[in-house]
């Protein structure tokens, strides 16, 4: 991730001017660790290195064109469970906008059936069932909700989802940024889902903004989303997943 690369090559920088001889190779070293963090810190640089990822698929702005679908699947992104908090502050943002995204989606396509995914991977209550929770919060019928609470990672939610939604028409949503990769995954499996992607972090602005000449800490996390996404795309290459 770029805040754990920067600070170890700052480190090993340090280390040279501290401790060796080679001073002159620690403030290269400490010079490349500050200049890579501060262009991540960038958000320019860090949109042109998610915009491929987010905009590779459109959203789904209206049914034009798109008939019989039977199923709205829905990609978990994670929560914290803290029964002191309501359910509304456990699950975590990407996925909030993901459930939401979802639900617009099932009352758009009528008599659909909104399947929720995510298993529990390091909580100790499944992603698909806090979903569920907040999903009822805001209105939809239970009996409209299925979940997949048994998967601990996208390949796994392909697999799973193939099982329960055969060769019906669905549509899938999860991030724009995690599209591309859970395109594959799903493909690579068999089936052929609708995208429809959400939760952008690279957007149009319509006007200019000094915060647009600053460094800042969104700038790190779009890098930090970016470089998730082709080490996973990379990973699973490897692991012949797509």
């Amino acid at each position: 991730m770029p805040v754990s690369i920067s600070l170890e090559v700052m480190l090993l920088g340090l280390f040279f001017l501290w401790f060796t001889r080679k001073q002159k190779a620690g403030k290269i070293i400490a010079t490349i660790g500050v200049g890579l963090f501060a262009l991540c810190s960038y958000g320019e640089f860090s949109n042109i290195l998610l915009k491929s990822l987010e905009y590779k698929y459109p959203p789904v702005l209206n049914s034009t064109n798109i008939a019989d679908v039977r199923w709205v699947v829905v990609l978990g992104g994670g929560h914290t469970s803290d029964s002191a908090l309501p359910m509304t502050s456990q699950i975590n943002e990407g996925t909030l906008v993901r459930l939401v995204e979802g639900i617009r989606l099932h009352k758009m396509f009528p008599g659909s059936k909104l399947i929720l995914s995510g298993g529990a991977v390091f909580d100790p209550v499944p992603n698909a069932k806090v979903m569920a929770d907040v999903a009822s919060i805001l209105g939809v019928e239970e009996r409209d909700i299925v979940l997949e609470s048994e998967s601990k990672d996208t390949k796994d939610e392909a697999r799973l989802i193939k099982e329960m939604v055969g060769d019906d028409k669905f549509v899938l949503v999860t991030s724009a940024s995690h599209m591309p990769r859970s395109m594959e995954l799903f493909e690579k499996q068999g089936m052929k889902p609708i995208p429809a992607p959400t939760d952008y972090m690279v957007k149009e602005r319509q006007g200019i903004s000094p915060a647009m000449f600053y460094p800042s800490a969104t700038g790190i996390i779009k890098a930090e989303r970016a470089f998730y996404e082709y080490l996973g795309f990379a990973w699973a290459k490897l692991r012949g997943q797509i």
